[in-house]
């Protein structure tokens, strides 16, 4: 990778020494939970969307479409041990299992995990919730380099350590999936395409994931996430462990995947900060590429990939006492690269490295419901233009 701007991102202080901390709907959940003294909670959140392509000679339809529906659902078995489990259904017909753990709650300091998990890497992949976040869409290099929403079965254990202000995750968890029956990682969706997400997912040896978070700033927040470990392959179905012809070409079926990322999130006087990095390095590239080749066409996926996005938001609203309400313009860069750099003897696709510019606003009615516009402008790198889209949509918490 050649440059990578470290950034810095917007938010309140969204940590919390309950149960269920992975993420702000888990924390609520956890709050309704032991604050009530009921067994069961209910939460959830959604959003619906509207995207118009502008700007070119053509004519193009919008889209309206229910993006996502997610509902949670949280039972307390006792003080010590709690389930949690969010249901997800997609554009309305695709229903997906977004989380299903079990917590063992030590004490502050320690709950042990085990279950199927939300990867702890970066913001967005554990605040995904659509009021959360400024703009219509998630950021980019949150589906292409970080590939929200990213959850694997694993096992593990997260806690908080208030003396001095910081929570902790580390799991052993199920890797990418890099080949089933054909080739799953590629330079155009990066990692995306592997995650197996815990259906009837195969696992040879587990990864690392884990995070370390700093909030002892008021309004700011620091996170230090890292994954590591070797994606799984069908090629290791049933093979003859003295057949070294048939290890080594199952061998070239698998990528070793290091990642780091660096958040930053800061809030004060209605002034909103986000600034989010990763860097990707991936081993076994050009064995890989070979081996899912297509019509003797070697795949195309990078040995290395990056992203980055710089965002500030100010909420206008602030400056009054008498409205409670939140108007939030904002501002967007993002740049990104699924092929930062390719094994040699392979050729880079410009097309794959993209930035994007996305500008708009936020209002909050109340905190739980955000309605939403924006413009998002994004060109490759052998582009001479920008395509350009309108978004608009309303998201909802709960």
């Amino acid at each position: 990778m050649k440059k990578i701007s470290i950034i810095f991102l917007v938010a309140i202080l969204l940590l919390s020494v309950k149960l269920f901390s992975q993420s702000n709907k888990i924390d609520n959940a956890s709050s309704k939970l032991l604050s009530s003294g009921n067994n069961l909670t209910v939460g959830g959140y959604g959003q619906i969307d509207y995207n118009k392509p502008f700007g070119s000679n053509e004519i193009a339809n919008g889209n309206l479409d229910v993006h996502r529906l997610v509902i949670l659902f949280g039972y307390r078995f006792n003080e010590k041990l709690s389930f949690i489990s969010e249901i997800e259904i997609e554009h309305v017909k695709e229903v997906y299992v977004e989380q299903a753990f079990l917590v063992y709650n030590i004490n502050t300091y320690v709950q042990i995990r085990g279950g199927l998990m939300l990867v702890p890497m970066g913001i967005i992949n554990e605040y995904h919730e659509p009021t959360t976040f400024n703009g219509v869409e998630r950021p980019l290099i949150d589906k292409y380099i970080s590939p929200t929403t990213w959850r694997e079965i694993g096992i593990g254990v997260t806690g908080t350590i208030p003396e001095i202000s910081i929570k902790y995750q580390a799991y052993l968890m199920n890797g990418f999936s890099s080949y089933n029956g054909s080739a799953q990682l590629s330079g155009q969706y990066g990692l995306r395409n592997g995650r197996q997400k815990g259906a009837k997912s195969i696992i040879k040896t587990p990864v690392f994931a884990g995070r370390v978070e700093y909030f002892g700033i008021l309004g700011l927040n620091f996170g230090l996430s890292a994954y590591y470990g070797n994606t799984q392959s069908t090629e290791y179905n049933k093979l003859d462990t003295d057949d070294v012809s048939k290890v080594s070409t199952a061998d070239s079926s698998v990528v070793k995947v290091g990642m780091l990322g660096f958040d930053m999130r800061y809030q004060k006087s209605g002034f909103q900060l986000r600034l989010q990095t990763y860097y990707t390095n991936l081993s076994n590239t050009l064995q890989y590429n070979y081996f899912t080749a297509t019509n003797n066409i070697p795949n195309d996926l990078g040995s290395s990939m990056y992203g980055y996005y710089l965002e500030v938001g100010y909420n206008v609203f602030h400056l009054s006492n008498k409205i409670s309400s939140e108007l939030i313009p904002f501002v967007r860069y993002s740049a990104f690269d699924t092929q930062s750099k390719v094994a040699e003897g392979l050729l880079k696709n410009d097309a794959y490295k993209t930035q994007v510019i996305t500008a708009g606003i936020s209002w909050k009615p109340i905190t739980e419901v955000a309605l939403k516009a924006d413009v998002q402008l994004i060109k490759s790198h052998n582009q001479s233009s920008y395509n350009n889209t309108f978004n608009a949509g309303v998201a909802i918490w709960f």
